[in-house]
């Protein structure tokens, strides 16, 4: 018995782990149900059996939008790396480089454009998996940058939001980011360009009080948590029960806070629709940017 227990046993377990890969299932967080994570990634990583919508990455997400999954990132600027000198129990510069190791991202927001529906836009991307999409410099950079290329483009900006809220590790320098980007909300009105607000989950914090919520038109995914503070940090603070599905997307619009909610599958058909509608003379699709006139 001890020499099938030391030498056999191992041996055979060897064999069967080395033929199943470890990303081979994925388990839904809310039904808990498991799936083959290449049938799940199909269904743009929501789940076949409860609907619920998984969190996805940028890049996925601009895949998903654009016609054919096609667009161009725009370079954006650079802003100071740490302004605080800040440690906790790492340096900021530590934590800032090994986020952007497993991201592959310069920071929490992506930019680019293309075509949907096909008409000219530009979307920007917030990254939860970069820190988890916490606001700092280089976003309020970043979103501005945005702001600009779609002027520049005559073009409606959309952003898809998935925040934690500010980055605790800029402090103020975090903080301004929220006048800051409403200043470039603003330039999008004075051009007269749309702006589409695409709410996921999950989106709160600083983000939630400042750009988020400026939008022309905000869609939101099925049972997003969008908040400033979460249920439970209201829940102790004001000492009573909050009712089913509070801060949800679907709460939200019942009660005015949010315009429509939608799958995955329906948002690119979507925000097309929207586009031609807000800016009739996108409609041409043949005009390059430069030449489409301002709406």
């Amino acid at each position: 018995m001890s020499w099938l227990t030391k030498h056999v046993r191992p041996k055979l377990r060897s064999l069967l782990q080395r033929d199943v890969p470890d990303n081979l299932w994925t388990n839904c967080e809310s039904c808990s149900q498991m799936m083959l994570t290449k049938e799940l990634t199909r269904k743009k990583k929501v789940c076949p059996h409860c609907g619920h919508h998984m969190r996805a990455s940028a890049h996925e997400r601009m895949q998903w939008t654009f016609d054919d999954g096609q667009y161009t990132t725009i370079e954006l600027p650079t802003a100071p790396a740490d302004p605080l000198h800040f440690r906790d129990s790492k340096r900021y510069t530590d934590r800032l480089k090994a986020a952007r190791s497993k991201s592959s991202l310069d920071d929490s927001l992506l930019v680019a454009h293309g075509r949907i529906g096909g008409q000219n836009a530009v979307v920007a991307v917030m990254a939860f998996e970069f820190m988890a999409g916490t606001m700092g410099g280089a976003l309020g950079e970043a979103f501005l940058a945005a702001c600009q290329e779609a002027i520049r483009q005559k073009a409606p900006l959309v952003i898809f939001t998935a925040s934690g809220g500010a980055r605790m590790q800029e402090g103020v320098v975090s903080l301004m980011q929220m006048p800051r980007t409403t200043i470039g909300v603003e330039m999008l009105r004075e051009a007269g360009l749309p702006y589409l607000v695409v709410l996921t989950n999950p989106t709160t914090g600083g983000v939630s009080a400042s750009f988020a919520m400026l939008g022309d038109i905000h869609i939101a995914e099925p049972n997003a948590l969008i908040a400033f503070a979460g249920p439970r940090v209201i829940r102790d603070t004001v000492r009573e029960e909050l009712p089913e599905g509070f801060q949800r997307s679907e709460y939200l619009k019942e009660h005015g806070m949010v315009d429509l909610i939608a799958t995955r599958d329906e948002l690119p058909s979507l925000l097309g629709r929207l586009i031609g509608m807000l800016t009739p003379a996108a409609g041409n699709k043949d005009a390059t940017p430069e030449e489409s006139p301002a709406s």
